[in-house]
């Protein structure tokens, strides 16, 4: 059995599926686990070894030949994955976040780092896809092309992708710049383990979003709805341009930031939501144990001086209000949960799906 990782800040979940949806067999993500008989959700990106290599010998035990999977910086840096063997990797972008755990950039992308560090030790020449379109994929692209491994350069910069680009622009359901690139990621790592250019494109029009991630969420509002997941400010920026891009009329985002995590990047996630928005509904996240108003006056520090939002800590009023005063012709973006069925406050979860609580408006 071959196992794909797939690392990175944004993006690893989509990858991860795309991948899979090119080469069948089973998946490790955020969201959910498929072992070639059975689906459920382990609560963790990557799983601790244990309960990762239960997974393993399942799949093992069905038949999969291909495990496509999510692997995170912690994991990386925690070695979750133990001594196994990865059959090849991708890198999608590196962007804030995690710097509770990571302290600062450059410690956050050596974790990223040395899951190729690693592989090249364990499988050499193995294939690795690399976004080339930021600093830090450039930065990786050229540290691994030095050592053992076949280093696939992928992204919307790299001319030898033009036409698969423009191609997915024009067939693929998945809309917007950041899922080019990551349709692109799992592409690349495809040809790297053997598959035909022909056949990746020919399932490319059948990839449609799911599990949270620019989802379309049918509802009585006038407005078109969509949650995502994005959580950082770069994502946020990826996912309120695109809509903006297709949306005649105003652009809403209802968004907050997790409590108890990486603080650094609250004001810059109110900035970029400030920049591609036309209106703002800053509420609450996954508060955990920290104080929601408090998270939400993080966020707002970063909104330039004079810009218009609301603050409704309740997250349920907020999507509600939202959806009310939306006009046809609107988008309402509600976004940091996507497939999230829970809300953490005060260390309880409660029920909670972004999903939901829009059908039911």
């Amino acid at each position: 059995m071959r196992i794909w990782g797939i690392t990175g800040t944004n993006g690893k979940t989509t990858t991860t599926w795309i991948l899979n949806e090119f080469l069948g067999g089973g998946y490790i993500t955020t969201v959910e686990v498929f072992t070639g008989s059975r689906r459920f959700s382990t609560g963790y990106t990557t799983p601790p070894f244990a309960t990762f290599k239960a997974i393993l010998d399942e799949m093992e035990a069905n038949g999969v030949k291909d495990c496509a999977m999510e692997v995170s910086s912690h994991a990386i840096h925690q070695r979750r994955t133990g001594d196994v063997a990865f059959a090849g990797g991708a890198f999608s972008n590196l962007t804030e976040d995690h710097l509770d755990y990571h302290k600062n950039m450059e410690s956050y992308y050596r974790a990223k780092e040395e899951f190729f560090l690693r592989l090249a030790d364990s499988t050499p020449h193995a294939p690795v896809a690399i976004c080339v379109d930021g600093a830090y994929g450039r930065r990786l692209f050229e540290t691994c092309s030095g050592l053992p491994l076949n280093a696939i350069a992928c992204g919307l910069t790299v001319p030898d992708d033009v036409d698969l680009a423009a191609f997915i622009r024009a067939t693929c359901p998945l809309v917007g710049d950041y899922n080019v690139q990551n349709v692109l990621l799992a592409a690349a790592l495809a040809r790297g383990a053997g598959m035909d250019v022909e056949t990746i494109r020919s399932k490319i029009p059948r990839l449609t979003p799911r599990w949270g991630r620019l989802e379309r969420v049918r509802t009585r509002s006038a407005s078109s709805v969509y949650v995502d997941y994005a959580h950082t400010d770069d994502a946020l920026a990826n996912v309120l341009s695109t809509v903006k891009s297709f949306t005649k009329g105003k652009v809403w985002a209802v968004f907050g930031a997790g409590g108890d995590r990486d603080r650094s990047k609250r004001p810059l996630m109110g900035a970029a939501a400030a920049r591609f928005a036309d209106r703002l509904v800053v509420t609450s996240d996954n508060p955990r144990g920290e104080d929601p108003l408090a998270i939400i006056e993080d966020i707002v520090g970063g909104m330039p001086a004079g810009t218009e939002f609301l603050v409704e800590p309740d997250r349920g009023k907020a999507i509600r209000y939202a959806l009310s005063n939306a006009m046809e012709g609107d988008a309402v973006v509600v976004c940091g949960k996507g497939h999230e069925t829970t809300q953490e406050i005060a260390g309880v979860k409660h029920p909670f799906d972004d999903r939901e609580v829009c059908r039911a408006f």
